[in-house]
């Protein structure tokens, strides 16, 4: 079976920047060989997360307040005496969320729903410039 590996940059702003990448991922898939099969979506990095959403400011309020409550970023986390950066926040959300998504596409098209988009959403505490990386596999 047919694989190919792309490697796309998104930059992202911090403590929860949230960016649709549905366009970019849409357009790998159709510029590959492959007509019919699957698109893994896997963020390099511990701090940033790959997942689907309704991409509108509203709900990336929404995203970003419910996960302050879940998980505070100013919290006192065991991490943070590791290596001093103070994103223990950061790590946990990533960890919550993960690193990565499967999409099927079908005669090169994804297979979302309506309103149902991709996006990388950043954690850190700074802005980041993140690598994510798509593996399209399938059929010719």
């Amino acid at each position: 079976m047919p694989v190919e590996t792309r490697e796309i940059s998104v930059t992202a702003k911090e403590d929860c920047g949230i960016v649709d990448i549905t366009g970019i991922v849409s357009e790998e898939v159709e510029k590959s060989e492959i007509k019919n099969g699957t698109v893994t979506v896997f963020c390099v990095g511990s701090t940033g997360a790959i997942s689907t959403m309704e991409f509108e400011s509203n709900l990336s309020k929404d995203i970003s307040e419910i996960l302050d409550k879940l998980i505070p970023l100013n919290e006192d986390y065991h991490h943070h005496k590791t290596w001093g950066d103070f994103n223990g926040g950061s790590h946990l959300r990533s960890f919550l969320l993960g690193p990565s998504l499967t999409v099927p596409f079908v005669e090169k098209k994804l297979t979302l729903g309506t309103w149902q988009q991709i996006v990388y959403i950043n954690f850190d505490r700074i802005e980041k410039v993140r690598k994510i990386v798509l593996q399209i596999i399938g059929d010719l």
